[in-house]
C-alpha cells in the first residue's frame, strides 16, 4: 500500500470497520462558517455538530475533507513550489467524535493506524501533549508503550486548539515522525524544531471545555473529538519520501507539465512545475465547487492561484495556454475519489482556457508598458504609484504581477501612491453616480457596494449556507438594527439567494439568527453586484455584523429550476420547427410557469406547437446532464450559444448546455446552448414534463408562448383529464368516445339551427308585425314590400330581401329586423328595372333615420343601415314608401 487514492481508502476503511460514518468532503467555499473564505480543514462541516447547533444521525465519522489555504491568515500562496510541503490544495484525513468517545479510544485508533494499518515503525515515532493534560501524557504510555522522553510536553497555543475567542477548545497531541539525523532539525519545542527532521503527521484534538468569557472555562458536557493527518504528508512517509512533491499524485501531474513543455522539473525549473501541478489542484477544485474568476472574494483569490501557475508556465517557455492542457492527468488521478471533478471537467476546462488567454494578452501588454514606464529606473529606484495604477486600472496589469516583474530588478512600488490613486478614483465614481430621482435613492447600494464589495453567489451548488450581516437598509437609508415588524433589506457576505435577472424571479425563503428570523419574500440585485434580500423580521431583531443562516425555499427553487431550463429546450425547439429566425426577446421564469417571447411573424398553428412541445419533451426524456462552462462571449458565440435579448454581458460568460439532438443538423449535437447566469436543474430529467398552454401575439412580429413543467404540469393534464371524464359522464359515452359524440351534437346542432333559420325566414315572409306596413302594397304603380321582423339574425335580412324581390318581380322591399334589446336593422332591395329611379342606398338612410340611426351603406340594389329604436319600426317603412311616392 502506497499510493494515495490506496492510502486516502484505507484510512477511511479503517474507521468505517470501526463504527465510523464515512461523510463525503464538503465544498471548498464552506456553508456553516461565513467568516472562512475556504474550507481550511476537517471539522469545519462539522463545526455546528460539536457547538450542538445540529443534529447528525451519527455520533462518529471519517473524511477525507479538500482544504484550500490561500487566503485570510491562512495563506501559503508565496510558499508554494519552494518548500516541501506547502499546498494550496490538500487533503485533510480525520475521524470525529460527537461526545461518543473520547482520549482513550481516539489515541487507541491512532496508534493501531499509523503502527499496524500504516506498518510505521514505531520507534521513529513521538507525541506531543499539551503541558498540563497529564491524562493524555498516561494515556500514550499506557496504550502505544511510549517512553516519556517521547511524549512532549508543550506549553504554547501550538497544543491548544480553540474555535474562536469563545466556544469549544481543548488540549491538542500532536504524532511526529523522525527522518533520521541525516537531517537538520530537532524535535518539537526545541531550538531546533523549525528544521525537517522531525515532522508532523496528525493532531488530535481533544475537545473537552467550553470558553464561555475570556477568563472562563467550563467543562463540555460531551466532549468529542476532532483529528487531522495530512494526505500528502502520510503519503510521502509512506511512500519513502521527504518530499510531498515526490508523492506518485505530484509525479504524475509534473510528468503531464513537463510533458507539455518540454522542460524537465530539474534547477531553476523544478518550482515551476510544482507551482503548476499544485495550483492546477486548488483551481480545478474551486471551479467545481462554484468559484469562478473575478477581481473580488473568492473568485481574487482562484484567479490569483490561476495567474501564479500561467505566470510559470510562461516562465518554462509556454506559448500557448498550458494549464488546462494537464486537466486530463488530475482527473485521471483524482477523479474516482471526487467525481465532482468529472462532472466540471467541461467548465474547468473552459475556465483555464478562458483565464489563461485573457492573462496572456494581459502579461504581454502590461509587461511591455511597465518596460517602456521603467527604463529610466534603476536598481533601488521606486515606480510611482500613479503609473502602477494607470497599468492596473486602464490595462487589467495587477499590482502584485507589477511588483513582481520589478523584483527581479530590485525596483518597488510606490504603494501610498497607488492606494491615493485608487481612491480618487473611487471618488470621482461617487460623484458620477450621485444623482437625482431613482439614480440618488439607488447611491445607498453604491456606497455599500464600494464598501463590502460584491455578494459571493452560493446559490448554483446550494440551497443554504451561512452569512454575515453588512448592512440593514430601510427606506433608503442603512440602518444599524431591524426589529420585528421592520420591512427591511438585508445585505450579506455571501448567499445561496439568487436575485432577479435574465428573466428568472429572485429567491425567496427565511433568513434566521439567534432569536431571529426574516421572511424573505424577493431577491433582487443591486450596484452592480449586491444581493439584496427583501423581507420582514418576524421575530427578534437583527444587527450589522450578526452571524445568520439563509435557507432558500426549495420547493419553489426547484420550480423556478425547471421553468428556466424547460424554456432554453422550448426556444431551441422553437428554432428547429419555426427557424433560425426565432430569437426570444423576452421572458419571465416564475414558479409557477414560464413564458416567453420570440420573434416570428405570424401566429403558429396547433400542429406545430405540439411538434414544439413533443421535441422539447424529448430532451426531457433523454435526462442528459445539464453542463456549464465559463468561456468568452465571442467563443460561446462561435461555438452555437445563443446570446438573449436585453441582457448585458461581460467578457466572461457562462454557457449551459443540455441535451442531445435527435433531428436534423442538431442530431448527435448539444441540443441546447445559451449563455446564461441562472439556476438550472441538474439533468433534464428533473424538469420531468413541458406542457405548452399556447401563443398569442403581443406586438408586431412577436408571439408569446406560455407553458408550465413538472408537477404544474400534471395538475394541468389532471384538471384536463377530469373535466373529459366529466363530460363523458353528461354524455353518457366513455371518455375516449367523447370526441365522436360531440362531433355528432355539434352537426346535430347546425342542422336544427339551419332548420329553425329556414323555419323563422317562411314565417317571416309569410306574415308579420302588423298593419298595411306588413302586406305588398303599390305606391306610385310601384310594387312595395315592407315588413318588421322579430326572431331573425340581421345577416339573414339580405336573404329575406332577395327571395322578396324575387317574389315581386319588379318593385322595392324594405325589412326592419328588431333584435330582443330593441336595436333595429334595416334593409332595403330595389330591383334592377327601378335602380334607375331609386337608390337602395338613399332609401336606407331614410329608413336609418327613422330608427334613430346615421348613415347607411350598399349598392343601388341592396343596402343595409341600423338604428337604436326597433319601436320605430313602422314609421320607418312609412319613411320609404312615402319617399317611394314622391
Amino acid at each position: 500500500m502506497s499510493g494515495v487514492n490506496e492510502i486516502r481508502s484505507t484510512f477511511l476503511d479503517y474507521f468505517k470497520k470501526n463504527g465510523h460514518e464515512i461523510v463525503p468532503s464538503s465544498p471548498l467555499v464552506p456553508r456553516n462558517d461565513p467568516t472562512l473564505m475556504f474550507t481550511n480543514a476537517g471539522m469545519v462541516q462539522f463545526k455546528n455538530v460539536f457547538t450542538g447547533l445540529e443534529q447528525r444521525p451519527y455520533k462518529t465519522a471519517t473524511t477525507a475533507q479538500k482544504c484550500v489555504r490561500a487566503g485570510g491568515k491562512h495563506n501559503d500562496l508565496d510558499n508554494v513550489g519552494y518548500t516541501a510541503r506547502h499546498h494550496t490544495f490538500f487533503e485533510m484525513l480525520g475521524n470525529f467524535s460527537f461526545g461518543d468517545y473520547f482520549k482513550d479510544r481516539a489515541i487507541e485508533l491512532a496508534w493501531n493506524l499509523i503502527t499496524k494499518e500504516f506498518g510505521i515503525d514505531a520507534s521513529r515515532l513521538l507525541v506531543t501533549v499539551y503541558h498540563t493534560d497529564d491524562e493524555a501524557f498516561n494515556l500514550w504510555k499506557k496504550i502505544a508503550g511510549l517512553p516519556d522522553q517521547r511524549i512532549i510536553r508543550i506549553p504554547t497555543s501550538d497544543n491548544f486548539w480553540a474555535m474562536g475567542d469563545t466556544g469549544p477548545c481543548g488540549p491538542c497531541s500532536e504524532i511526529f515522525y523522525d527522518h533520521g539525523d541525516h537531517i537538520w532539525g530537532g524535535p518539537p519545542g526545541s531550538p531546533e524544531e523549525d528544521g525537517d527532521r522531525f515532522i508532523e503527521i496528525w493532531n488530535l484534538v481533544f475537545m473537552q471545555y467550553e470558553q464561555v468569557t475570556k477568563e472562563e472555562r467550563i467543562d463540555l458536557p460531551r466532549p468529542s473529538i476532532d483529528t487531522g493527518m495530512g494526505l500528502e504528508r502520510i503519503a510521502a512517509l509512506l511512500q519513502g519520501q521527504h518530499d510531498n512533491y515526490d508523492i506518485d499524485l505530484f509525479k504524475a501531474l509534473i510528468a503531464a507539465s513537463e510533458e507539455a513543455t518540454g522542460i524537465k522539473a530539474e534547477g531553476d525549473r523544478r518550482a515551476s512545475h510544482r507551482v503548476i501541478a499544485d495550483h492546477l489542484r486548488s483551481s480545478a477544485f474551486l471551479i467545481a465547487d462554484g468559484v469562478l474568476p473575478s477581481n473580488e472574494g473568492r473568485g481574487y483569490v482562484l484567479r490569483r492561484i490561476m495567474r501564479r501557475a500561467m505566470r510559470h508556465a510562461e516562465l518554462l517557455g509556454a506559448k500557448e495556454p498550458l494549464i488546462y492542457k494537464l486537466l486530463p492527468s488530475l482527473v485521471n488521478q483524482m477523479g474516482r475519489a471526487y467525481p465532482e471533478l468529472v462532472r466540471a471537467e467541461a467548465l474547468i476546462s473552459e475556465t483555464l482556457k478562458l483565464e489563461e488567454t485573457r492573462f496572456r494578452k494581459t502579461l504581454e501588454r502590461g509587461l511591455s508598458l511597465l518596460s517602456d514606464a521603467t527604463s529610466s529606473l534603476h536598481k533601488g529606484d521606486m515606480l510611482d504609484g500613479e503609473t502602477a495604477f494607470k497599468l492596473y486600472d486602464t490595462y487589467g496589469f495587477p499590482l502584485d504581477l507589477t511588483q513582481d516583474a520589478l523584483r527581479a530588478r530590485e525596483i518597488s512600488v510606490d504603494l501610498a501612491g497607488f492606494t491615493d490613486a485608487m481612491e480618487r478614483q473611487k471618488a470621482e465614481a461617487r460623484a458620477h453616480w450621485t444623482g437625482s430621482g431613482d439614480k440618488a435613492t439607488e447611491t445607498v447600494w453604491f456606497e455599500l457596494k464600494e464598501k463590502h464589495g460584491a455578494t459571493e453567489f452560493l446559490g448554483y451548488d446550494t440551497e443554504s449556507a451561512e452569512g454575515v450581516v453588512q448592512a440593514l437598509v430601510r427606506d433608503g437609508a442603512s440602518v444599524p438594527e431591524a426589529k420585528s415588524g421592520d420591512e427591511v433589506q438585508v445585505v450579506v457576505n455571501q448567499t445561496p439567494f439568487y436575485g432577479e435577472s435574465g428573466g428568472q424571479m429572485g429567491d425567496t425563503g427565511t433568513i434566521v439568527a439567534e432569536g431571529g428570523k426574516i421572511v424573505v419574500s424577493d431577491t433582487q440585485k443591486k450596484g452592480e453586484g449586491l444581493f439584496v434580500h427583501i423581507g420582514k423580521v418576524v421575530e427578534g431583531a437583527f444587527k450589522i455584523g450578526e452571524p445568520v443562516t439563509l435557507i432558500v425555499d426549495h420547493a419553489r427553487r426547484s420550480r423556478l429550476r425547471s421553468n428556466h431550463s424547460a424554456t432554453h429546450l422550448l426556444h431551441e425547439a422553437l428554432r428547429e420547427v419555426l427557424g433560425t429566425h426565432v430569437a426570444q426577446k423576452g421572458s419571465l421564469v416564475a414558479p409557477e410557469r414560464l413564458r416567453f417571447d420570440v420573434s416570428h411573424p405570424k401566429p403558429m398553428t396547433a400542429e406545430e406547437l405540439k411538434t414544439v412541445e413533443d421535441m422539447a419533451n424529448e430532451i426531457v426524456l433523454q435526462n442528459a446532464p445539464v453542463t456549464t462552462r465559463l468561456m468568452s462571449v465571442d467563443d460561446a458565440i462561435a461555438e452555437g450559444a445563443m446570446a438573449l435579448f436585453g441582457e448585458k454581458y461581460g467578457d466572461e460568460v457562462r454557457v449551459v448546455s443540455m441535451g442531445q439532438g435527435v433531428h436534423g443538423p442538431k442530431a448527435g449535437k448539444a441540443y441546447s446552448i445559451e449563455l446564461c447566469g441562472g439556476t438550472h436543474v441538474n439533468a433534464t430529467g428533473d424538469i420531468g414534463l413541458i406542457r405548452v398552454l399556447g401563443e398569442s401575439a403581443v406586438g408586431a412580429g412577436v408571439r408569446r408562448i406560455e407553458a408550465v413543467t413538472g408537477e404544474a404540469a400534471r395538475d394541468y393534464l389532471s384538471e384536463q383529464d377530469e373535466r373529459v371524464k366529466a363530460i363523458a359522464a353528461m354524455l353518457k359515452v366513455q371518455p375516449g368516445e367523447v370526441t365522436q359524440r360531440v362531433e355528432a351534437l355539434v352537426e346535430e346542432r347546425r342542422k336544427l339551427e339551419r332548420e329553425l333559420s329556414d323555419a323563422k325566414r317562411k314565417l317571416a315572409m309569410g306574415g308579420g308585425a302588423g298593419g298595411s306596413a306588413d302586406s305588398v302594397r303599390e305606391i306610385a304603380g310601384v310594387k312595395f314590400m315592407g315588413r318588421a321582423i322579430t326572431g331573425v339574425d340581421p345577416k339573414d335580412l339580405k336573404g329575406l330581401a332577395d327571395e322578396g324581390k324575387s317574389s315581386l318581380g319588379s318593385g322595392v322591399v324594405a325589412l326592419i329586423g328588431v333584435a330582443e334589446d330593441g336595436k333595429a336593422s334595416a334593409v332595403v332591395a330595389v330591383t334592377d328595372d327601378l335602380t334607375a329611379r331609386f337608390s337602395a342606398v338613399d332609401l336606407v338612410r331614410i329608413a336609418s333615420s327613422a330608427l334613430g340611426g346615421k348613415g347607411g351603406g350598399g349598392r343601388p340594389d341592396m343596402a343595409q343601415a341600423g338604428g337604436p329604436d326597433g319601436s320605430k319600426a313602422s314609421e320607418a317603412l312609412e319613411a320609404v314608401a312615402a319617399a317611394i311616392s314622391g
